[in-house]
C-alpha cells in the first residue's frame, strides 16, 4: 500500500525550445536573466589591483625594480601536511619504545629558506645580508630542547612534544621532528630535526613626543646559544610634582638569561626608575612539559623603593617614605602521573605537589606593619594539558600552539614573623577550550588572603584576580582574513597595607598607548581590551601587513586598602593602526597606531600617535608552577 501511494506516472524527458533562445531583456524576470555586475558601479576588485601591481613590478624601470624588491606577490600555499587538530597526536605511535639510533639536526638561517620547501634559497640582497649578520642556532642548543637522546628508548609523544618545545623557544621560528621511515627497523629509529631561526637581534624606538620615548635593544639568540639579552631605556617621562622635588625623568630595565641542559635557566635582572630600584638573580626549571617530573627555582631579590602611604588632599603633593628589603625565594615541585589504560599513550592529567619558602628581610620601613617574615607555602593541584595547532593568531600563517585544558589548585601557608603570625589560603581555577569552528575561550579566577592568628582573626592583603581571553574563528573575505579578540584582567585588592599600590594602567597593564600626565596610583584595577585584526595578503620588506582597530577600558580604585574598582568612570582608549609582522625576526611585531583618550593624557585634544610591540593577547599554560601569594602589581 505504501509503495502504491508513493507511485507516480512515469514521465519522459522533454525539450523546451524556449530554453535555446536568450530571454527578452525587456520582459524577462530577474529569475530568468543571468546576473552581470554593473560595469559602471563595480566595487573594489582586489584581484585586478594585484594583477596590475604585479605587471608594474615586472617592468625594467627603476620604479618597477623598486616595487619588485619591496613587495612579494607570490601566493602562499598553506602547509596542511601534519597539521592535526591536537598537537599531542599519535602519528608516531608505531615507534614508541624503540631505540633512538641516530639524531640528525639541520638548522636554517632566518631569511630566504623554507622549512617545508627545500628548494627555497635566499635570492635578494636583503635576505643574503640578513643571513650574514645572523648567527645560526647551534646544534647543541637544539639538543638541549629535545626530549630524546641517541641510545635511549623513545617515549610516547616525545617527538610531538619536542617539536612544540622547539617552537616555544624565542630563537626558533618553526620546527619539524620526523622519523626517517626509510631507515627505520623493528627495534630502532633514526630521527631528523629541522629548525628555522628568527633574526634574533632586536631594536625598537617608541616615540611619545619630540623629547620623550622608549628605546629597546637586545638579542634572543646571543652567539647562537639561545642566551637572551634585553634592554629598555625610557626618557623624557614628563613626571612632575607640586613641590621643589625633581623626579627622575628616565627609567631602565635590563636582563640576561642563559639556558642549560634539562631546561634549567639562569637569569639576572635590573630595574631603575623614579622611586623604584630592584635587582634579581635566579635559577629555575619549570614544568615545561606534561612529562616533566621535577621542577624548582631559587631567586634572590633586592628592592629599594619610595612609597606613598596614602593619596594626599586635592592640590597637595604626594609624600614618599623609604622602603628597603630583600627576598630569598626557593621552591621545588613533583608531578605525579595518573594511570593510563591505553598502552603507548600517556594520560594527560597530572597531580602536582609543591612547596615553597619565601624569606623577607626589611632594612628600612615606613610603618611597623612592614616586618620580617618567613612564609612557607604548599600546593596541591590537578592539571590537564592539551595543545592545538592553528594559524593567523599572532603570526601570518606559521604554525602556532594553543594551550587548553583544566587547572585546579589549592595553596595553604604559614607566615612566621616577629609580631603576629599569619596563615595564607588561596584557591585557583582555570579552564580553556578551543575549536577551529568556534574559536578559543579561557577563564581563570584566583582568590587568596592572609589571616592574622590573634584574637581578631582578621583577613589582610587579600587579592582577587580574574582573567578572560577569547578569540573567534578565522573569517575569510576573498584573500583577506580577520579575527576578533576580547580579553580582560582584574586585580582587586582588599585590606591591603598602606602604601601598596598597583603599577598603573599603561600598555600591558591596561590601555595601549596611554601616557598619563600624572601617575595613576590605584589599589584595584579591572581592564577590558577588544581588538579586530585584519590580515592582508600584502608584504613590505618581508613584513606582512595587518589592520588593527582597538577599544580599551580600565576601571581603577584609589581608595586606601583596595575595594571595588567600579566606583568611578573608566579610563578609555580607542584607535586604529597598522601592524607589520615579520616572522623571521625576534622583533616580530611593529605597530603604528593612533589613539583617542577622552581623559588622562597631557595632549589637549586627547589624540596620540605611538608605536608599540605589544601582542594582542598572551596564552596562559596549564602547568602548575611555584606556589605563590598572587601578584599584586
Amino acid at each position: 500500500m505504501g509503495l502504491g501511494l508513493l507511485a507516480r506516472p512515469a514521465r519522459a524527458q522533454t525539450f523546451d525550445p524556449r530554453s535555446a533562445i536568450p530571454p527578452d531583456s525587456l520582459h524577462a524576470t530577474r529569475r530568468i536573466l543571468p546576473f552581470r555586475p554593473d560595469s559602471l558601479r563595480r566595487r573594489f576588485d582586489e584581484e585586478r589591483m594585484l594583477d596590475r601591481l604585479k605587471a608594474y613590478s615586472r617592468r625594467k624601470t627603476i620604479a618597477g625594480r623598486a616595487m619588485s624588491a619591496l613587495f612579494n606577490f607570490t601566493k602562499r600555499q598553506e602547509e596542511r601536511a601534519g597539521l592535526d587538530a591536537v598537537l599531542l597526536d599519535r602519528q608516531f605511535d608505531s615507534h614508541s619504545f624503540k631505540i633512538v639510533r641516530r639524531v640528525t639536526i639541520r638548522t636554517l638561517d632566518a631569511f630566504g629558506y623554507s622549512i617545508t620547501d627545500s628548494t627555497r634559497l635566499p635570492r635578494t640582497i636583503l635576505e643574503k645580508s640578513g643571513n650574514t649578520l645572523h648567527i645560526k642556532t647551534a646544534r647543541s642548543r637544539v639538543r638541549q630542547v629535545l626530549l630524546f637522546r641517541p641510545g635511549q628508548l623513545l617515549e610516547p609523544q616525545a617527538l610531538a612534544e619536542s617539536e612544540r618545545l622547539l617552537r616555544q623557544t624565542p630563537e626558533i621560528l618553526d620546527a619539524r621532528v620526523l622519523v626517517n621511515e626509510a631507515t627505520t627497523t623493528r627495534d630502532s629509529v633514526d630521527i631528523e630535526v629541522l629548525t628555522k631561526d628568527v633574526f634574533s637581534i632586536t631594536a625598537g624606538v617608541e616615540l611619545g613626543s619630540a623629547t620623550a620615548g622608549l628605546v629597546t635593544a637586545g638579542d634572543d639568540n646571543f652567539l647562537g646559544l639561545g642566551h637572551q639579552l634585553e634592554n629598555a631605556y625610557r626618557y623624557g617621562r614628563g613626571l612632575s610634582t607640586e613641590n621643589s622635588e625633581q623626579p627622575q625623568q628616565w627609567s631602565y630595565e635590563g636582563s640576561y638569561t642563559a639556558p642549560f641542559r634539562h631546561f634549567v635557566y639562569a637569569q639576572a635582572r635590573y630595574r631603575n626608575e623614579y622611586n623604584y630600584r630592584s635587582g634579581n638573580v635566579s635559577l629555575r626549571r619549570d614544568f615545561y612539559s606534561p612529562s616533566t617530573r621535577y621542577a624548582g627555582a631559587f631567586n634572590y631579590n633586592n628592592f629599594n623603593q619610595d612609597v606613598a602611604l596614602r593619596a594626599p588632599p586635592a592640590g597637595q603633593p604626594y609624600v614618599y617614605f623609604p622602603l628597603r628589603y630583600t627576598v630569598q625565594d626557593a621552591w621545588v615541585g613533583r608531578s605525579l602521573r595518573l594511570r593510563s589504560y591505553d598502552l603507548g599513550y600517556e594520560n594527560p592529567a597530572r597531580v602536582i605537589v609543591a612547596t615553597r619558602l619565601i624569606n623577607t628581610i626589611y632594612g628600612v620601613t615606613p610603618t611597623p606593619e612592614y616586618r620580617n617574615s618567613t612564609l612557607l607555602l604548599g600546593t596541591v593541584g590537578y592539571s590537564v594539558r592539551r595543545y592545538y595547532k592553528d594559524r593567523y593568531l599572532f603570526g601570518f600563517g606559521r604554525t602556532e600552539d594553543i594551550p587548553a585544558g583544566t587547572l585546579l589548585s589549592f595553596t595553604a601557608g604559614y607566615d612566621y614573623n616577629s609580631t603576629v603570625p599569619r596563615r595564607y589560603l588561596d584557591v585557583r581555577v582555570a579552564a580553556a577550550t578551543f575549536s577551529a569552528r568556534s574559536g578559543y575561550l579561557y577563564a581563570a579566577i584566583d582568590l587568596g588572603s592572609f589571616q592574622r592568628l590573634n584574637q581578631s582573626r582578621g583577613w589582610e592583603q587579600g587579592l582577587l584576580s580574574t582573567e578572560f581571553t577569547s578569540f573567534t574563528k578565522l573569517y575569510h573575505v576573498g584573500n583577506w582574513q580577520y579575527r576578533h579578540f576580547l580579553s580582560s584582567k582584574g586585580t582587586i585588592g582588599f585590606n591591603r597595607r598602606p602604601g601598596e599600590l598597583l603599577q598603573g594602567i599603561t600598555n600591558e597593564r591596561g590601555l595601549r598607548g596611554f601616557s598619563p600626565g600624572q601617575p595613576v596610583l590605584a589599589t584595584s584595577r579591572f581592564v577590558v581590551n577588544y581588538e579586530t585584526t585584519l590580515f592582508t595578503p600584502l608584504s613590505l620588506l618581508g613584513f606582512r601587513l595587518a589592520g588593527v582597530a582597538f577599544a580599551d577600558a580600565a576601571w581603577v580604585s584609589e581608595k586606601p586598602r583596595g575595594g571595588s574598582p567600579f566606583g568611578d568612570a573608566p579610563y578609555t582608549g580607542f584607535g586604529l593602526g597598522l601592524r607589520f609582522r615579520n616572522e623571521y625576526t625576534a622583533l616580530r611585531t611593529f605597530q603604528l597606531l593612533i589613539g583617542y583618550y577622552p581623559r588622562g593624557i597631557t595632549a589637549p585634544n586627547g589624540v596620540r600617535m605611538f608605536e608599540t610591540a605589544r601582542e594582542t593577547v598572551t596564552f596562559t599554560d596549564f602547568g602548575l608552577g611555584a606556589p605563590g601569594t598572587g601578584q599584586y602589581q
